[in-house]
């Protein structure tokens, strides 16, 4: 356990829900995240002056975010990792903030991929050494994980339907989910594939969208708008660029940064009364429960099959729906923490988990190459 252990509170969340908005640019998601979130805890665009901000399609997100909300942060921060930007952006954010370095801490994103092309667009970072056998980046490095798993564990197609199976009953439950309505296992399982084994049932959505978190220390958080959400512990790790570099096609650094986090927060899986990982595709939603101890390796397809991330199951796990069927963005890290404040706030209405104390937020980024995770908890927790 840290001396950072519930020192610093979300105290905002704004999600715009935009998930397909003709002619707003990735900055004006994220500006009406930002203030979205700021209304949420009764703060203002002046009481801003620590900024952590990743976008894909801007070489410099954190100047031009702060232009674009006509702000001038003292501390800043645009540490770019992929998806999971946001929760390295969250655990900066927490040292920052129990340092003096800032006072009212603003994470925030922004994009508008849907409307602007429709497809998942490659991040400008060629890889030379994998690209002579064409592979479609990045679906061929998450089929070739995927393989892995399959090979050595015995993990099936039909297991890795479950996942999407999961997210779909989760998602119908959310009335903001972009994808709802019935989904079979046949369905799935008959997707055309895109790279073997993983079909378009297996990809996640290409959505429009922002979010924004505000944070604030502990002391102060007791004064905002809506109840605070304390920062219980976090992880991170990088393990690779490219996937032929991967240590263990079949093991993520999720297994370092999850026990990061469970240390500094004092925690184990056992502890966890919700989840959200980044399911970019159905093989990281089995892969991240297996490297954060919530089932043992090799035994996430049959813990999936069980039934037990469902509604009704005994893992509440992304129960917005997640990248495959809430919404996804370019990089959806961020949203794995809003609705984990959501639900520990119990404002999540249909889809609520009953009783939830303490949540975990995970988040990937490149190809299975950063690992983040963050354990929130009320104030019930402390």
């Amino acid at each position: 356990m840290t001396a950072l252990r519930g020192q610093v509170a979300v105290v905002g969340i704004g999600n715009t829900r935009r998930w397909n908005a003709p002619g707003r640019t990735p900055f004006d998601q994220a500006q009406e995240a930002a203030i979205l979130a700021l209304e949420d805890c009764g703060l203002g665009l002046k009481d801003v002056d620590g900024l952590f901000c990743a976008i894909s399609s801007s070489g410099l997100p954190v100047l031009n975010m702060a232009e674009k909300l006509g702000i001038r942060p003292r501390h800043a921060d645009g540490t770019m990792v992929g998806g999971a930007s946001f929760l390295f952006h969250l655990q900066a954010a927490v040292s920052a903030l129990a340092h003096g370095l800032c006072d009212v801490a603003l994470i925030v994103y922004g994009s508008n991929q849907l409307s602007a092309g429709g497809r998942l667009v490659s991040m400008p970072d060629p890889q030379p050494y994998e690209a002579p056998y064409r592979p479609r980046y990045p679906i061929s490095s998450y089929a070739l994980a995927a393989s892995r798993h399959m090979h050595t564990y015995g993990t099936t197609r039909e297991q890795l339907a479950e996942v999407a199976l999961s997210a779909r009953a989760w998602a119908n439950l959310n009335p903001d989910a972009f994808a709802r309505g019935p989904l079979t296992r046949d369905a799935v399982l008959g997707a055309r594939m895109i790279s073997d084994p993983l079909s378009k049932a297996d990809c996640c959505l290409v959505t429009d969208g922002g979010a924004a978190l505000v944070l604030t220390r502990a002391d102060r958080a007791m004064d905002m708008k809506a109840a605070p959400v304390y920062v219980l512990g976090t992880g991170t790790a990088v393990s690779h660029r490219q996937i032929a570099a991967m240590p263990d096609l079949a093991t993520t650094a999720a297994v370092e940064s999850g026990q990061r986090a469970y240390a500094a927060a004092g925690l184990g899986p056992r502890d966890i009364d919700h989840v959200m990982v980044y399911d970019a595709f159905t093989i990281t939603t089995l892969m991240f429960l297996e490297d954060l101890g919530f089932c043992a390796k090799g035994e996430g397809g049959p813990y999936i099959a069980s039934g037990a991330i469902a509604p009704d199951g005994s893992l509440p796990v992304n129960t917005n729906g997640g990248g495959l069927s809430c919404n996804h963005p370019g990089m959806y890290g961020l949203f794995t923490l809003v609705e984990a404040v959501a639900q520990l706030r119990g404002i999540c209405g249909a889809r609520q988990v009953a009783g939830c104390e303490v949540a975990l937020a995970h988040a990937n980024g490149g190809v299975l190459s950063s690992q983040a995770t963050a354990i929130l908890g009320s104030a019930a927790t402390l």
